[in-house]
């Protein structure tokens, strides 16, 4: 079943007749007439959306990057998920609590484009991932290659198997502005050698914004004879993709990122045939090699957050992931190009529309990451995150859907106050 027609049979079902949904449903049926691009410009539309959300009025919060403030709708939903399971105890635990998860990872497997017997649900894209790197079957001489610009956690991850197996990690650094996607592709075929297991390469970087032709870079390296294991901690709920079209081989990702799930969620896929190759870290009952499940069972944990991860996708299909992705394109564009050209200032994403997303990441010349950050809180009441590695010399500036153009106009103001 393809998203469209899931999304029409969860509407016959009576998920748009909850009435967590009547408001949301009434808003968005006032926009069905609007091309994506027209709904992204309509600060009236995005206005109403914010109101779904209690937001600290304390600061202008521009670091949706790390975690994604949940709707009030799906937060509601996780506290009374959370009564509802403490109110039964050991009984939902011991009945209902399996096929609960295997309904989430069904539904999940509609947005991520694959089955839901590819995917597990994890607590992070960290443990996601790790589990693919620790559970490769390493052997002496085996080579990885990775870019410098990938997530710190990732990267060590790469050392300590490095020390454990006697492996050699090959590093890379992505262009912050690519002349072609076949400039990124080469550079990561440069870096591989008939020695090469695994290529880890991020869906969006995280400390710039940046898009990856992942398809493209999974063609060369299974040309090569090499897996490609994709870190989409970014991308997963912010653009809209299909994981079978990257024919990646494993994918990870965070759920509490764009997707607005409740900390302590993330996802896992593995490509059908290759499930069976991944040590797994935690024995499972069934110890089944072709079972996904086989590698991450984690005994027991909080599956209330479990079942928010559908009250969160609900809440994506009623907006649309289209139109949401179209939206934080947008917001990135409004400010990104004010400032783009001016001459104190260091744009570090690309300026191709296609290459980039809500995402962006935005350098003084005379000043430090910490000093802008710190600058835009105290004196401009923003809220950044710092970025001074790989380099990358700036603050990520992460809006979200509830984000306005008067916000964002105020940062524009500050950067250009900063000459």
């Amino acid at each position: 079943m393809n998203k469209r027609d899931f999304i029409k049979s969860a509407t016959a079902i009576g998920l748009s007749a909850n009435p967590v949904f009547k408001q949301l449903d009434k808003l968005v049926a006032t926009v069905e007439h609007l091309t994506v691009e027209q709904v992204a410009r309509d600060e009236k539309f995005w206005l109403q959306i914010r109101d779904g959300y209690k937001l600290k009025p304390d600061y202008i919060n521009l670091e949706n990057g790390y975690y994604c403030i949940t709707p009030q709708e799906t937060l509601e939903n996780y506290i009374n998920h959370i009564r509802d399971v403490n109110f039964e105890g050991s009984y939902y635990m011991r009945t209902v609590q399996w096929d609960n998860k295997k309904s989430m990872q069904k539904k999940l497997g509609v947005l991520a484009g694959c089955d839901e017997t590819e995917l597990v649900i994890t607590r992070n894209t960290t443990e996601s991932l790790d589990l693919i790197i620790s559970g490769m079957h390493w052997e002496e001489g085996d080579e990885a290659v990775m870019a410098n610009q990938d997530y710190g956690a990732m990267l060590n991850q790469f050392k300590y198997v490095a020390a454990r197996y006697k492996i050699k990690n090959n590093r890379i650094d992505v262009p912050l502005h690519p002349k072609s996607d076949e400039e990124i592709v080469d550079i990561y075929a440069s870096a591989i050698t008939e020695k090469t297991k695994l290529l880890m390469v991020c869906h969006m970087i995280n400390i710039t914004g940046h898009i990856l032709p992942i398809r493209k870079i999974c063609d060369m390296a299974h040309s090569k004879g090499v897996e490609v294991l994709v870190d989409g901690a970014h991308a997963f709920g912010h653009i809209t993709f299909d994981i079978k079209d990257l024919d990646c081989d494993y994918y990870g990702t965070s759920l509490h990122k764009w997707l607005s799930v409740p900390i302590g969620a993330g996802m896992l896929y593995v490509k059908k045939e290759k499930i069976p190759n991944v040590w797994p870290l935690f024995a499972e009952w069934s110890q089944d090699p072709t079972d996904i499940k086989n590698l991450n069972h984690i005994g027991t944990h909080p599956c209330a957050t479990d079942l928010a991860i559908g009250n969160a996708l609900d809440y994506l299909w009623r907006i649309g992931p289209d139109r949401k992705e179209a939206r934080l394109r947008y917001l990135q564009r409004y400010w990104s190009d004010q400032v783009r050209d001016l001459p104190h200032i260091d744009l570090n994403t690309p300026k191709e529309e296609h290459r980039s997303c809500g995402i962006a990441n935005v350098g003084i010349k005379h000043m430090t990451p910490k000093e802008l950050a710190t600058t835009l809180m105290d004196k401009y009441k923003i809220w950044t995150v710092a970025i001074d590695g790989a380099g990358v010399r700036g603050c990520r500036i992460t809006p979200n859907i509830y984000t306005t153009t008067k916000e964002l106009d105020e940062f524009v103001s500050a950067l250009k106050a900063m000459e």
